[in-house]
């Protein structure tokens, strides 16, 4: 072939080949998937109306570049008596671009891309620890301390249904599944179940050995595990026969005084993986960990705080890191302390309200739960 005639054939071709690596996944012709930007919500004042933790706002963290401050998001609560009301509860969904936090009277609704407030509602008989389905459409949202849970549409924030149970409505779980929401009464033995698709409570678990505190529910809601009133440890339940099946104390540590809450274990989580539990132990100022592949949960180690009695515990959505309330954060594979959490200022922060919340693009496409719940 002459070169004037091999100049069309190798145009040809190189174009050919472009076209080709354009379609093929990866190409350089692709527009390249935007890098995620994995990032934790961190409610405050999270412990009580302590603004000497954090201030008042949601600060976040990136998670890959060691936990560093990002930035603060204003709160949406205002303050008409002049005192900071604390942030009882929060929670979030990737697909309908929502954060959602409670205080002790209100239940607002920001905007996780402008990060403005879309709205605030004051619910009736205050607000506590809520929960989100997956889908985004419903919270179920406790009264503060109350007889009745509120059901309100998460896009709009009205609420669609009042669900009474005449206790001290207080925490809230919804596990991945979506097909059950687990609601916990603060004067009662007895864990509530409800349809989310009816607003009925329909199955009941326990009694355990005392009023449940805080829980948690593995992946396919079909266990939970209880901190009960006066419990180092805590209590398995299955759901489908609403029976109390194991009770598990922590080996070679003691009940002891605590500065907030009033019992000496005020938080459980399982891993993602539900290979572990993990147990706040306030009195003492550990972690205990237990391995969860086994039944009941066997204890397997012990991690020491630095800086304050614990009273909660959630993890990342990988599973990688633990985040206990007080600013710690721990490698779950190595069981060191890795990270705290500080402010704009560089002051330590501490919240009991805290979630990640993954972005690409900057737009949200995962996001995890305040509570430790499974995800296998």
């Amino acid at each position: 072939m002459r070169g004037s005639e091999a100049w069309p054939a190798i145009l040809t071709a190189a174009w050919l080949g472009g076209m080709a690596a354009a379609a093929a996944p990866g190409g350089s012709g692709a527009a390249p998937a935007p890098a995620e930007e994995r990032r934790l919500y961190v409610a405050s004042p999270g412990i009580r109306n302590y603004v000497e933790w954090g201030g008042k706002g949601v600060l976040v963290y990136d998670v890959d570049r060691g936990h560093a401050f990002v930035k603060r998001i204003p709160s949406p609560f205002d303050d008409p008596d002049g005192k900071v009301e604390n942030i009882k509860g929060v929670c979030a969904n990737a697909a309908t671009r929502r954060l959602y936090v409670t205080s002790l009277s209100r239940l607002a609704c920001i905007d996780l891309v402008t990060e403005k407030p879309l709205w605030v509602e004051a619910l009736e008989g205050g607000c506590d620890r809520m929960a989100i389905t997956p889908d985004g459409r419903v919270l179920y949202v406790p009264s503060l301390e109350g007889p009745h849970w509120n059901v309100v549409d998460g896009i709009t924030g009205a609420v669609v249904r009042k669900l009474v149970t005449g206790q001290g409505a207080h925490n809230t779980v919804c596990p991945p599944s979506g097909r059950r929401v687990f609601m916990a009464d603060l004067r009662s033995a007895t864990l509530l179940v409800a349809d989310p698709a009816t607003h009925e409570i329909v199955e009941h678990v326990g009694p355990f050995s005392a009023p449940i505190r805080p829980y948690t529910v593995n992946g396919a809601g079909t266990l939970c595990y209880v901190n009960v009133n006066g419990l180092l440890g805590f209590e398995v339940g299955d759901v489908r026969s609403g029976k109390m099946l194991h009770r598990v104390e922590v080996p070679g540590y003691r009940p002891g005084p605590t500065k907030r809450h009033g019992c000496p274990s005020h938080g459980v989580g399982l891993t993602p993986d539900e290979k572990e539990l993990w147990l706040v132990d306030g009195a003492n100022q550990h972690l205990h960990v237990f391995d969860a592949t086994r039944m009941p949960p066997a204890y397997l180690t012990s991690i020491e705080l630095l800086v304050d009695q614990p009273g909660w515990i959630t993890f990342s959505l990988d599973g990688r890191y633990a985040y206990p309330s007080t600013g710690e954060v721990i490698d779950t594979k190595t069981r060191k302390i890795v990270a705290r959490l500080a402010d704009e200022a560089g002051r330590p922060v501490q919240s009991e309200k805290l979630l990640e919340i993954d972005f690409a693009g900057g737009i949200p496409v995962r996001a995890g739960d305040q509570f430790g719940v499974g995800r296998a």
